[in-house]
């Protein structure tokens, strides 16, 4: 898996030896030595990782950090910093300011690709859905909620048979968070199905195997996306590598430093949501894409890519398929009467009685205006007809109140019916036709009829 990764370092030489090393398992390399040139070739080509140095003249590191993830279009960005430093303070602060690890010179080569690999893994998931993200704006749904997102409150649950250690972890999450703990992994693979925002997992445990546990959450559907945090010894370099190997999000050193768990905790909590939050988004939007906003029901996009596979279908061989196109009777008089707030009030609940009479398969889709179609996989032309007659009646049956109660008015609605025949060809278009020929048969002899047109 390549990718395009940015490094800023102001010693030339620094520089270099990166770039060699990442070059040399195919990276593809972006280089600059300050911070401000850095925000500037982040934003204009949006690499997949960004190697920042903390030491540099004007803005340092944290800073150019701190910026990065302010900033809209490099928030999603990894930010590795690398420096010699290696304070307790500074690996804090560099934490705060927003980055997704902290590396200390000289670097262990074998650890800074471990973790290259695995923070632009992520960032291409992340990538995929922020794509749906900007159609989703596109189209006029809001994305603006992202920037009100939280690192704090989160669900978060400690796996550990350690009891000591997963209550001092408890006890120091608990400032920010709802900690939970299990030291069973069956128990903590169940539990994490739920509302949980990120799994802390010892991987050094005693009593069962942490790497499995990390192994089993990545290839179950529940837990693929759940961020988990993995608690190591920092002498163990096998289980460390092995665990961002498997997926593990982040890794924690013991003895576990408070404020450093804090920090780690806070990013992967923000993290987690920020995912659910276009995940959400994206199911909006595909939701908008096939559904009328004002009924619920399917729109006319959704109902003519349906009924052109069910057509095909029964051409070759398949059940048939029937349609009902339903017309409001005298709509035009509820609008023109009452105003147009009392005609979508008449719609919602025409939509109600039509969906509540139709059966579990069929596909109730508001066509345009007062005009709707109910397609009916694997129904003859005899049974749709007495479909069409039930909707007929319950929509005559009681009134519809509008005008939050104020007012009734007794609605009725045309239909009509067509099926695909038996022993020939037929095409959707020419379905809807003779079904919208019964509606207008319904129509001029009365209304509040049904009519079925065969082939």
């Amino acid at each position: 898996m390549s990718a395009r990764i940015l490094v800023v370092d102001d010693v030339e030489t620094n520089v270099r030896l990166l770039e060699a090393k990442l070059t040399i398992e195919y990276y593809d390399v972006l280089t600059c030595n300050d911070g401000l040139t850095a925000l500037a070739l982040a934003k204009t080509e949006q690499p997949d990782l960004i190697l920042l140095d903390v030491m540099m003249p004007g803005v340092d590191g944290f800073e150019t950090c701190r910026r990065l993830k302010n900033e809209p279009r490099t928030r999603h960005i990894p930010v590795v910093l690398v420096t010699a430093l290696d304070g307790r303070q500074d690996r804090i602060r560099g934490l705060e300011a927003g980055a997704d690890d902290f590396l200390t010179k000289p670097l262990d080569d074998v650890i800074l690709m471990a973790r290259v690999k695995s923070l632009t893994r992520l960032k291409m998931v992340m990538d995929e859905l922020r794509e749906r993200e900007e159609s989703g704006r596109r189209v006029g749904v809001d994305t603006a909620g992202v920037a009100r997102l939280k690192g704090s409150g989160g669900r978060v649950l400690v796996v550990d048979d350690n009891e000591l250690q997963a209550a001092r972890i408890a006890q120091e999450l608990a400032v920010e968070h709802r900690p939970l703990i299990e030291a069973d992994p069956a128990r903590a693979l169940e539990a994490a199905r739920g509302a949980v925002d990120l799994m802390i997992v010892n991987v050094a445990s005693d009593g069962f195997d942490g790497l499995r546990l990390i192994a089993r959450a990545r290839s179950k559907e529940p837990t693929r996306r759940l961020p988990l945090l993995a608690l190591v010894d920092p002498q163990d370099r096998p289980r460390l590598l092995k665990a961002l190997d498997l997926g593990a999000s982040d890794i924690l050193t013991r003895p576990i430093d408070p404020e450093e768990l804090a920090a780690r905790v806070r990013t992967q909590v923000k993290r987690k949501r920020y995912g659910d939050f276009l995940r959400e988004k994206l199911d909006y939007s595909l939701e908008m894409a096939v559904t009328d906003a004002l009924t619920g029901l399917h729109n006319r996009r959704y109902m003519s890519t349906q009924l052109q596979s069910m057509v095909g279908r029964a051409n070759n061989g398949g059940e048939p398929v029937a349609v009902l196109v339903l017309d409001i009777d005298h709509f035009k008089a509820v609008n023109d009467g009452f105003g147009h707030d009392a005609g979508d009030e008449v719609l919602r609940e025409f939509s109600v009685r039509l969906a509540t009479n139709v059966r579990a398969v069929d596909l109730p889709c508001r066509f345009g205006g007062e005009e709707f179609v109910v397609v009916m996989p694997g129904t003859s032309l005899e049974d749709a007809y007495r479909i069409a007659e039930r909707i007929r009646r319950d929509v005559g049956a009681a009134p519809f109140r509008i005008m939050g109660g104020q007012a009734q008015l007794n609605i009725t609605v045309s239909v009509g019916v067509a099926s695909t025949p038996s022993g020939w060809q037929d095409t959707p278009e020419a379905l809807l036709k003779r079904a919208d020929e019964g509606v207008y048969e319904a129509k001029a002899s009365g209304r509040n009829k049904v009519v079925a047109r065969a082939a």
